[in-house]
């Protein structure tokens, strides 16, 4: 799921909750991030804060798909397949 289409949701954070969960600096952060604004995305430490609070939902691989990313096993983290890190030793197909 986008960070657009969460936002967008019914069941989703607003624009100010999801600043307030991540630390973000201000709601227009978050709107450029959710709208790809001057193709602005999130760094990576606010791309896992946004996974962590939007529940998995929105993952660090859809907002930074041109990362390589990894994950590592943690059955406390909200996604499946576990807690992200980025891995700049993967190959990438």
């Amino acid at each position: 799921m986008t960070l657009n289409e969460y936002l967008t949701s019914a069941s989703g954070l607003t624009v100010a909750q999801l600043r307030e969960a991540i630390g973000a600096a201000s709601d227009a952060q978050v709107r450029q991030w959710q709208h790809g604004y001057a193709n602005r995305k999130p760094s990576f430490e606010n791309c896992v804060a946004i996974e962590l609070a939007t529940q998995g939902a929105v993952t660090v691989e859809e907002l930074r798909p041109d990362s390589t990313w990894s994950r590592v096993r943690d059955r406390n983290w909200p996604h499946r397949a576990g807690r992200p890190v980025l891995d700049p030793g993967r190959e990438v197909a």
